[in-house]
């Protein structure tokens, strides 16, 4: 098998769990003339990543030793962190290695910041800087305002007011980013399911009445990890759920295949709003860390380009 020039491919690697946020990270550094050696989370990732990457490792989700050994064969100095990784795999079957055994022992909680957080932070320590997951994604990321071609009516701006005050209060405390509302009550609290069944939760509660989503980042988001997201499928389960309106955080929130999605939500009715976060401040630290992110893309970029103008890439390498 051909191997693959590695000088696109030096400094950047992608931890992927599932969903489509590997391949849009993939396809946006791609963009940029960046090539990044994957390490595919085997429980969770998308076997069709095979296809897009040049470079693929596939690991166990409790392979923490493995992973960081992978990085540092691959020269990885720089990393990604996108797809979700359901909590509740923590919990389940999955045997850790020594590595994140010892890691788990030492959380006095085991909530998504206290878990990845450890993880990001060891991964410092390894000499593997974790960037915004987000720094190649810029257009993904909405801007303030009615995102649909229909607004919000009176009911559901009520709740979706009445909404980001219960889920703001959530959020600081790390326990979900979703709360499903129907009129001025709250049905449904998001924990470790996930969006979309928190949602069908709510419809298979409420029997066919009117729903609205809500949906918040953390207070200063750590934009490295658990960035809240919306995609087709939570469009499709909205639809099906007589959930009829969705409110999200402005440059907080990714909005995959953002114009088929707004598209789907038009045709379905749904109206979708987006809000200035609560703690939203040019000069606070999770600002300031997703600039120095966008900054330390757009440089690498650069030096890509010029490195694969002299190296031409041919091949791809499936890494077992």
């Amino acid at each position: 098998m051909a191997q693959t020039n590695t000088a696109s491919t030096a400094n950047w690697g992608l931890i992927a769990g599932n969903g489509k946020f590997p391949f849009l990270v993939l396809e946006g550094a791609r963009s940029r003339g960046i090539e990044m050696t994957v390490i595919a989370i085997r429980e969770e990732a998308s076997p069709e990543l095979e296809s897009v990457a040049r470079r693929i490792h596939w690991v166990s989700l409790g392979e923490l030793t493995r992973t960081i050994e992978l990085l540092h064969k691959e020269g990885v100095t720089q990393a990604v962190m996108a797809g979700q990784v359901k909590h509740n795999k923590i919990f389940s079957s999955i045997r850790p290695d020594w590595k994140l055994a010892k890691l788990l022992l030492s959380l006095s909680k085991k909530n998504t910041d206290s878990l990845i957080g450890a993880v990001a932070r060891l991964l410092e320590e390894e000499g593997i800087h974790l960037i915004d997951s987000t720094a190649f994604l810029a257009p993904l990321l909405p801007e303030k305002g009615v995102l649909t071609r229909r607004a919000p009516n009176e009911d559901e701006a009520a709740d979706i007011a009445y909404g980001r005050e219960i889920a703001q209060k959530l959020a600081e405390i790390d326990l979900g980013q979703t709360v499903v509302i129907s009129d001025r009550a709250c049905v449904a609290v998001e924990a470790m399911e996930g969006t979309d069944e928190t949602i069908e939760r709510a419809a298979r509660l409420t029997q066919g009445k009117r729903l609205v989503v809500v949906k918040v980042s953390k207070p200063s988001q750590d934009m490295r990890f658990d960035v809240p997201v919306a995609g087709l499928n939570t469009i499709a389960v909205m639809r099906r759920s007589n959930a009829t309106a969705l409110a999200i955080d402005a440059g907080r929130t990714l909005l995959l295949d953002r114009e088929k999605l707004l598209a789907e939500a038009d045709q379905a009715g749904i109206a979708i709003e987006a809000f200035e976060p609560r703690d939203a401040d040019p000069g606070d630290a999770n600002v300031a860390g997703s600039k120095d992110a966008a900054n330390l893309a757009s440089g690498a970029s650069e030096r890509a380009t010029q490195r694969a103008s002299r190296n031409a890439v041919t091949g791809k390498v499936r890494v077992d």
